[in-house]
């Protein structure tokens, strides 16, 4: 376990390395406890760098068995070595370098650099897990072409992977063989990956765009083949998809993707490697929801358009990491919409951005886009690189229009093909095709924080204008207490009595294209004329730009927006307004001693969305989904009582049920399925508004025993996960939800990712019992501490989504935490430093529940050897 140096990595430090290694050569000797790992590297002093000078190659708890130059063995004089550092002295200007290793795949509990699960060795080099492997020039800037041997017992071992394409194969004799592999595009160490044990595969083809063929393959544990169908799919639509969108061909032999059970992430975009946590490959209707079906399409993507976004283009240092997965969210996202909903597909993406992206920028984590130090580049794969940053991306596409953005997008796969790329190269692009100045609008990226836009508006029946004061501001975050202005493009309509956006003759004070105001000042006021009715104003369509929006405007207004507005955003948005405003107003009468009160109109609009059938069933759904407890809390802002908000949910949802009892009933039964499953977007469209209703229709009179029928009748995972969800979570108590978890738990016990979904479930329900119920199942045989899906399902869910059950006013679910955090750092130090980030927003709280939040962060400090990655996270946590 690497523990903290206090180094901090800055930026402006960054210079480019004395060495290079432009071909790297790699045998693996595999063995369970000794594997021996012989690297050739050629080595050649860069141009301009003093004779002399050192080689300092990275290491990471290594053994060094031999290293020698040229085939010369080195002297004690002519190098030093420690498990982190090989030093090489005054080596020539270009030399092959051979260096011996040897590392203990079976004890490697990180699972980064080699490892061992369920019995197939497997690499996790991103972001730093390479010099684990051997010693080497760890950094994103060293591109290479990289040669591949392994040498493995046939029986142990009879599938041998690595990057690119396979050149050679054969016997060794006594019972062993080989296989070498050759990627010939050059690549950083973080893309390197080697896989290798007994494996099912699924095999298909896939024809490009100018006629080449390509081998596919997915491997997975044996017996599981079949659970691998939709992924093969998914990868298939995938690579035609980003030959169409974005013309990029795959240029290798071969694609394969390995499905592994222990894995820190959801997956790897090796060169032509890609290697899976199994949670978003294996998959059918009996053990898959349709949000894991969505979730699988998506990573799939994900991960392929990495090979053009991050692998042919790859990034000159950890700073610049949005670079490629900021705009590959930005492209994953794209393909998702084209294959379902564009509109539902945006919402999902904006409530995902709210829960995790906003508290983020709100508390002590907060950083930019592009952040300019870090002390553990693992703790920045964040919700901020990764959604604000395809955000980001996004309002570039806004700026400059769909055809501009395409052509900036095709001069940037043009121009630094092959290279290691910065963001200012990537917002370059844009400026050369557009002849725009991005310069204002860069600060996106180096501004941490989400700005907050304050409107009012104005009508003038006699000029017939119609006016907006618009001011933008961004509070201060860490390190950073002062903000310059932001280019904020804000998408807007001016909504008339019919629906209809209304035209309107000019505007004064403002650039406004394409209903797009661009707010570059501090404060606007922007004036349209020629309007001849007093509009409803509609802005930020489709959340063109990650803020938060302080808008004066009368519920009469929102509610007519939420029945008319043509943006399925804005219509969405208007109505999750109107709920938010509602449950805080409960939440503040409960903190009074007041009954919570819910007006007709909320229980009306309910009714009227529900049962419009012009709307997409999935988006009826997503509007009828109240605002979650955490939403609520990040609204309110301080002084949070989760046991209040929970009860101001329960009254409102009760209060729209009940109000609608019929027509709910009604539709329930009507979406009924009555063909067989599918999993698309109107299939789960159906189910999705389905379940909706059976949550609410639960809170009503026999709730319990219409959940236990629908738990029984249900023919797939997402109708049986969604009624033992609200058996569990709105009748606990009863016999109905004990049963169903009962039935649940023996149906699935041998089945790891559905037994994460029975963890998922329990973790989540409400109420301060949940602590006790969490602490038993950490004792269950399904859970393992040392497994990061089991981890996250269990500790995970109940800290980051259980808002009553972790913020207990006693403060035992924190001690809990901390206890659990400690015991998971022991092994994984990478999963105990994410679990921790549930704590970020502890400053909320009510100031009992801060005091005793705080403790527990402390006396995680407090513990001797902190890894790296934890007493960073804590640290600046409590900040």
């Amino acid at each position: 376990m690497r523990t903290d140096t206090g180094q901090v990595f800055k930026l402006e430090d960054y210079r480019p390395s004395d060495y290079l290694i432009p071909k790297t050569e790699l045998t693996f000797s595999l063995s369970k406890e000794a594997t021996r790992v012989t690297t050739v590297l050629t080595i050649e002093r860069r141009k301009g760098v003093d004779a002399g000078t050192a080689l300092a190659l990275d290491g990471d708890e290594l053994k060094l068995v031999g290293v020698s130059i040229d085939g010369k063995a080195l002297g004690a004089a002519d190098y030093s070595a420690t498990p982190d550092q090989l030093t090489v002295f005054a080596p020539p200007q270009s030399f092959q370098l051979t260096i011996e290793t040897e590392v203990d795949p079976s004890t490697n509990s990180t699972l980064m650099g080699l490892y061992r699960s369920s019995n197939v060795y497997c690499t996790q080099c991103e972001a730093e897990g390479f010099r684990r492997i051997t010693y080497f020039l760890d950094r994103p800037d060293i591109l290479s072409v990289y040669t591949v041997r392994i040498e493995a017992d046939r029986t142990e071992a009879p599938l041998l992977l690595s990057n690119g394409n396979p050149v050679q194969h054969g016997n060794l004799g006594e019972g062993r063989h080989f296989a070498v592999w050759h990627d010939p595009f050059p690549k950083p160490s973080y893309l390197f990956a080697l896989v290798a044990g007994s494996l099912g595969k699924v095999a298909d083809e896939f024809t490009t765009l100018s006629g080449r063929k390509v081998e596919l393959g997915i491997y997975v544990e044996h017996g599981k083949e079949a659970l691998a169908g939709y992924a093969m799919d998914a990868l298939k639509r995938s690579m035609k998809w980003d030959e169409e969108k974005f013309g990029r061909e795959y240029d290798l032999d071969v694609f394969n993707i390995v499905a592994v059970s222990d894995f820190n992430m959801g997956a790897m975009e090796n060169k032509g490697l890609n290697i899976f946590n199994d949670k978003y490959v294996l998959a059918d209707e009996q053990t898959a929801t349709d949000a894991d079906f969505a979730n699988i399409e998506a990573i799939i993507a994900h991960e392929y358009f990495h090979n053009w976004t991050g692998n042919r283009i790859t990034c000159r240092d950890w700073f610049q990491l949005c670079l490629k997965e900021g705009l590959t969210v930005y492209r994953d996202h794209e393909f998702s919409a084209d294959q379902r909903s564009r509109p539902v597909k945006r919402i999902a993406e904006v409530r995902t951005l709210r829960a995790h992206q906003f508290p983020e920028d709100q508390g002590p984590l907060a950083h930019p886009v592009r952040p300019r130090r870090y002390r553990e580049i693992n703790n920045f794969y964040t919700a901020t690189v990764y959604e604000k940053g395809s955000e980001v991306v996004r309002m570039i596409r806004t700026i400059l229009g769909t055809e501009v953005f395409r052509a900036g997008m095709d001069l940037y796969f043009e121009r630094h093909d092959g290279e290691a790329a910065t963001i200012d190269d990537f917002l370059k692009v844009f400026e050369d095709v557009s002849g725009r100045d991005l310069s204002q609008f860069a600060l996106w990226y180096h501004q941490a924080g989400t700005p907050n836009v304050t409107v009012s508006s104005s009508y003038d029946q006699s000029a017939r204008a119609f006016t907006l004061e618009i001011e933008q501001s961004l509070a201060p975050t860490p390190s950073e207490s002062r903000k310059r202005l932001m280019h904020i493009p804000l998408a807007f309509g001016l909504v008339g009595a019919d629906g209809k956006d209304l035209p309107y003759d000019g505007v004064e004070g403002a650039t406004v294209e394409n209903s797009v105001i661009h707010l570059r000042k501090r404060h606007q006021s922007v004036r349209f004329t020629g309007i001849a009715e007093r509009p409803v104003l509609s802005l930020n369509r489709g959340f063109s730009a990650p803020i938060t929006l302080s808008l004066e405007q009368k519920p009469e207004d929102l509610i007519f927006l939420a029945g008319n507005d043509r943006d399925a955003f804005s219509r969405w948005q208007a109505f999750n307004t109107l709920l938010t405003d509602a449950l805080i107003s409960g939440f503040r009468n409960i903190l009074g001693g007041k009954q919570p009160e819910f007006g007709e109109h909320l229980q009306g609009l309910a009714g009227r969305i529900a049962a419009d059938t012009s709307l997409e069933p999935a988006f009826r759904a997503l509007a009828l989904t109240l605002p979650g407890e955490s939403d609520i809390a990040r609204d309110i802002g301080k002084g949070i009582d989760p046991d209040a908000i929970l009860a101001a949910r329960h009254a409102c949802a009760s209060t729209i049920a009940a109000a609608n009892e019929q027509g709910f009933r009604y539709l329930y039964e009507e979406l009924r399925d009555s063909e067989p499953f599918q999993p698309d977007a109107d299939g789960a469209g159906r189910r999705a508004l389905r379940n909706v209703l059976l949550d609410y229709l639960a809170l009503l009179p026999g709730g319990a025993d219409l959940a236990a029928s629908h738990f029984d009748n249900a023919t797939n995972m997402t109708d049986r996960a969604a009624a033992l969800t609200v058996l569990a979570q709105r009748h606990s108590d009863s016999a109905q939800a004990d049963k169903a978890l009962k039935h649940f738990e023996k149906q699935y016990s041998t089945d790891a990712l559905v037994m994460d979904k029975w963890f998922i479930i329990q973790a989540g329900v409400p109420g301060p019992r949940a602590l006790e119920t969490v602490r038993a199942l950490t004792e269950h045989p399904a859970f393992s501490i040392g497994n990061p899906n089991r981890v996250r399902a269990l500790i995970g869910t109940f800290a980051g989504a259980n808002q009553t059950g972790f913020h207990r006013a006693d403060g035992e679910s924190y001690r809990f935490f901390a206890d659990i955090v400690l015991k998971v750092e022991k092994r994984n130090p990478q999963v105990a430093a994410r679990l921790a980030t549930a704590m970020r927003s502890w400053r909320s709280l009510e100031p009992v529940r801060q005091d005793k939040a705080r403790d527990a962060l402390v006396s995680i400090l407090k513990q001797e050897k902190l890894s790296a990655d934890l007493k960073d996270i804590v640290e600046r946590t409590l900040a």
